[in-house]
């Protein structure tokens, strides 16, 4: 007997216990206005503020270059960041615990099941959608349907929040956010007061207003952010091959610009965009959407909307970071966006 215990002794101790998950970086203490970030004195909080930085998310998606516009220190920059930036997420995180914190992303509806199947089940947050196409094809009666969707409840395709129409081709028309207000049994007063509507006279005013937006997103619970169209003035302003290249920067900034809103408050980003003509194209496609790879590598998704008959249209999935191309199609009536019918295929094939 003592000598079978001597031989499971030693086997009982190399029995290695099961690892233990180590926590990475905690979220620290949580600041509620950017006075609270230690380094933002009231003098720098107020350059920074004029600079369009009101609030903490806003710092956190600073850049180091941009706070030194305000007189801000290198190494201090990096520390108001940094304590911005713990506020709002880890700088390391899991696998898993991203899938977790992707259940708090949103999807919008569109108004037709089948764009929203196309897409994912809608516009999804945090995240840039663009649609293109050419002249009429309806890109902003889209916005405007997105603008009343999103005053909808989180069960019926809504976000449960107003929207911010950033308008740069007078296309706005509050006429269509009654109809469509009524459609959907809701209080077109009501959903006016929820929209948040600027006019960008040039593409600077454009960048300014998008620049000072977050404080309204936030004390408005704005979840939908709309630029119709992205490059209207970018492609008025800019001509020429040798003004390409400042264009192309200033654009980059602009949409960085937006995806740090979208980020930093959940929210949907929607995008139109202008077409150019491709004489050269035989076998491609004919048109392509302005802005070039800026533009293409930084939204996330594109859809590209062509007209089919009368008021039916056709979408197209040019690009997502995770679903296949493929196309729908929907229609625009006097009540807004919604499906075509086995009676409306009909007609259009016959």
């Amino acid at each position: 007997m003592p000598e079978v215990s001597k031989k499971t002794a030693p086997e009982s101790k190399k029995t290695t216990p099961e690892p233990k998950e180590i926590p990475l970086e905690p979220i620290k203490k949580k600041f509620e206005f950017i006075e609270d970030i230690p380094g933002v004195g009231p003098a720098t909080a107020e350059k920074l503020r004029e600079m369009g930085f009101h609030t903490v998310e806003s710092l956190a998606t600073a850049t180091i270059k941009e706070l030194e516009k305000a007189g801000v220190g290198e190494k201090p920059a990096m520390h108001i960041i940094a304590d911005a930036r713990s506020t709002i997420a880890t700088s390391f995180i899991r696998a898993s615990d991203l899938m977790k914190l992707r259940e708090n992303l949103r999807h919008l509806s569109t108004g037709s099941k089948e764009i929203d199947k196309l897409i994912g089940g809608g516009l999804e947050s945090q995240t840039i959608t663009e649609f293109y196409g050419e002249y009429s094809v309806g890109k902003s009666v889209l916005c405007h349907q997105l603008a009343v969707n999103a005053q909808l409840p989180i069960e019926k395709g809504g976000l449960n929040g107003g929207a911010l129409y950033l308008d740069t081709e007078n296309t706005f028309r509050p006429e269509w956010i009654a109809k469509m207000a009524h459609a959907l049994k809701l209080d077109p007063e009501t959903v006016g007061r929820n929209i948040i509507y600027s006019e960008a006279f040039n593409s600077d005013h454009q960048m300014l207003i998008l620049e000072n937006a977050d404080k309204i997103v936030q004390e408005n619970n704005l979840k939908l952010l709309i630029v119709d169209s992205l490059t209207a003035h970018f492609r008025s302003e800019y001509l020429g091959r040798e003004m390409l290249a400042e264009r192309q920067q200033k654009l980059n900034s602009h949409l960085h610009r937006l995806m740090r809103l979208a980020r930093a408050f959940n929210a949907v980003a929607v995008v139109t965009n202008q077409v150019m003509a491709r004489p050269d194209a035989f076998f491609a496609a004919k048109v392509e959407a302005i802005g070039g790879h800026i533009v293409s590598h930084t939204t996330n998704t594109r859809i590209f909307i062509r007209k089919a008959s009368g008021p039916i249209r056709v979408a197209r999935l040019v690009s997502s970071p995770y679903l296949p191309e493929g196309e729908c199609t929907f229609k625009i009536t006097d009540e807004g966006i919604c499906d075509v019918t086995t009676e409306d295929e009909v007609k259009r094939r016959t």
